[in-house]
């Protein structure tokens, strides 16, 4: 494949856009390289927490709040790489009218472990496609996860053999690891529970025009 301007010439003697994710996250860039887009990764510079506090005061769903997050992502990664497609992506996570952001501690994991125990929590994860400073697409998708009531002794087990690996997610788990031992029920997709729903990004891509079908 032939190169334009350090770009992957596709069959149509197009170049392909420059794929940029605005995000530091490892499983992110892992699946969407794995799906085959060659990902440049250049984290967001923006204040999550300041902007969930606003939408929580304003009310805005937990679900809107991943989306709103993502498309702010993807807008501020997108003003200074012109031309290129910069993909944002966020999650958060829900039990009911409670919502959580992710902690500092294994103290505080462990609370947050005893209030999710033996109880069906939803985890929304959203993407957002955002060209030269525009937003192009966006979407979320969710998925429902129920905890096992398991003991004490398990969870602080738990805790000493995950690490503080644990605190990179916002529900204090990774299913791809220790933490799928943490529940009896899943219902949702698996990107989507790993913080990126990627068939609906995908299909976005390909909508517009940025993918092969």
């Amino acid at each position: 494949m032939k190169k334009v301007d350090g770009r992957a010439e596709g069959r149509a003697g197009e170049a392909s856009p420059r794929f940029i994710l605005a995000s530091k996250s490892a499983i992110r860039g892992e699946m969407l390289r794995a799906a085959g887009l060659a990902i440049e990764a250049i984290p967001a510079a923006i204040d999550e927490r300041g902007f969930e506090r606003r939408w929580q005061a304003d009310n805005l769903a937990p679900d809107r709040v991943a989306e709103a997050l993502a498309r702010e992502k993807a807008l501020a990664v997108s003003r200074d790489a012109p031309g290129a497609v910069v993909i944002g992506a966020d999650q958060t996570m829900a039990l009911g009218e409670q919502r959580f952001s992710k902690v500092a501690t294994l103290a505080q994991a462990r609370d947050k472990l005893v209030v999710l125990r033996g109880r069906r929590h939803e985890l929304h994860s959203a993407y957002a496609l955002a060209q030269d400073g525009d937003v192009i697409a966006s979407g979320v998708a969710s998925a429902r996860l129920t905890m096992r009531d398991f003991s004490d002794a398990f969870l602080d087990d738990y805790l000493a053999r995950a690490g503080e690996a644990i605190l990179g997610s916002v529900g204090c788990y990774q299913l791809e690891g220790l933490g799928v031992t943490l529940f009896e029920a899943i219902e949702g997709d698996y990107f989507t529970i790993l913080g990126l729903p990627l068939l609906p990004l995908l299909a976005a891509l390909r909508e517009q025009g940025l993918a092969t079908a």
